[in-house]
């Protein structure tokens, strides 16, 4: 086992929105711990999607110039990019899966960086994708 987890967006969300309650306490101890281990896997989809909600989406919107910035701190993670082999994979997987096409990235980016689990509140817990585990963080802890 690599020992790497991918984030998908609603935890890199919670872990920077305080008023997601126990979810902004459970995330932010998530990515702390991820940070510390230096184990911690992103791709640029979740980056976009990162970008976009807490500067527009979240009940108190982050400044886009301090939206940027915790960006640029998550450059020392390992990021994943999408290619067009990463869409075309992706399209199998949904096709596979029953995933959205979304979803299906995320597993591309993360079956990409040879990670041991996902995790998300959005696919099933406990289901294995591809070789990786599927883990909701807030059921689990």
């Amino acid at each position: 086992m690599s020992g790497k987890i991918f984030l998908d967006t609603n935890i890199l969300i919670y872990a920077h929105d305080a008023d997601s309650g126990d979810k902004h306490i459970i995330a932010k101890n998530i990515v702390k711990e991820l940070w510390d281990k230096k184990n911690g896997v992103l791709s640029t989809q979740v980056l976009q999607e990162f970008y976009v909600n807490v500067t527009k989406k979240i009940p108190r919107p982050v400044a886009p110039i301090e939206a940027r910035e915790i960006i640029r701190a998550y450059s020392s993670w390992e990021i994943r990019d999408n290619s067009i082999m990463s869409v075309i994979r992706a399209s199998e997987i949904e096709e596979k899966y029953k995933l959205s096409f979304w979803d299906s990235l995320i597993v591309v980016a993360a079956y990409s960086a040879k990670v041991e689990k996902i995790l998300t509140e959005y696919l099933n817990k406990g289901q294995v994708i591809e070789g990786i585990l599927i883990e909701n963080p807030f059921k689990t802890r």
